[in-house]
């Protein structure tokens, strides 16, 4: 095997390492509050809502994000599905449950629990591993005690219920209710390597997002 070849392949394995701890990192971050080690996790120029960018302005719009509508926050990192565009950049699917203690007017706060996920985009930058940006894909809110059955998932105790966007990002769902039984097409090769979840997407783009509760 040719030095540069394992080279590459040792580079690899330790950049799918960095990856995996960005998420756990975020989750612990957020849960503790501590927004300064949280914006370190995005590179200098990442972008803050639509027309700011830059730790600082990530710092503000976050911390004014967690002050409300949440007093407490858990957040569970599951599957984390990883692939590589090239050596220094990347993306993935990992999937959160999250808890959250979220005040009421005039009464006491209420258990809300969430099932997401994120579409991540990664950057290494001076031999650094960063998000580049983060998609949050939301499956359902609700109260602890109030399973989400039926439509509009999305149940922020005081708001409108409303739909998620958790299978938008992927046309399959959609298209599995749609159809009664097997669509009766060939069986497929599998997807390229690194190329997994671009399969997947068939091209769909990614959907809007309402990061908070209003």
């Amino acid at each position: 095997m040719a030095a540069s070849s394992l080279e590459s392949r040792i580079d690899r394995l330790e950049s799918l390492d960095a990856i995996r701890q960005l998420p756990a990192q975020y989750a612990l971050t957020l849960d503790t509050r501590d927004i300064d080690a949280m914006v370190t996790l995005f590179p200098e120029d990442v972008r803050a809502g639509k027309d700011k960018s830059g730790r600082l302005a990530l710092r503000e719009y976050m911390d004014a994000t967690l002050r409300s509508p949440f007093t407490g926050t858990s957040h569970h990192i599951g599957g984390h599905i990883i692939e590589f565009d090239d050596a220094d950049h990347a993306h993935g699917i990992v999937y959160s449950k999250n808890e959250h203690e979220t005040p009421v007017p005039g009464g006491q706060d209420e258990g809300v629990i969430m099932q997401m996920m994120y579409a991540d985009d990664y950057v290494r930058q001076e031999g650094r591993w960063y998000f580049a940006r983060r998609l949050p894909l939301y499956w359902y809110a609700t109260d602890l005690n109030k399973p989400p059955v039926g439509e509009r998932k999305m149940r922020w105790p005081n708001t409108d219920w409303a739909e998620g966007n958790f299978h938008k990002l992927f046309p399959s769902f959609a298209e599995y209710w749609a159809r009664s039984e097997d669509h009766g097409g060939p069986a497929p090769e599998p997807a390229p390597l690194e190329k997994f979840l671009e399969t997947m997407r068939r091209g769909q783009s990614a959907p809007k997002v309402k990061v908070r509760a209003e």
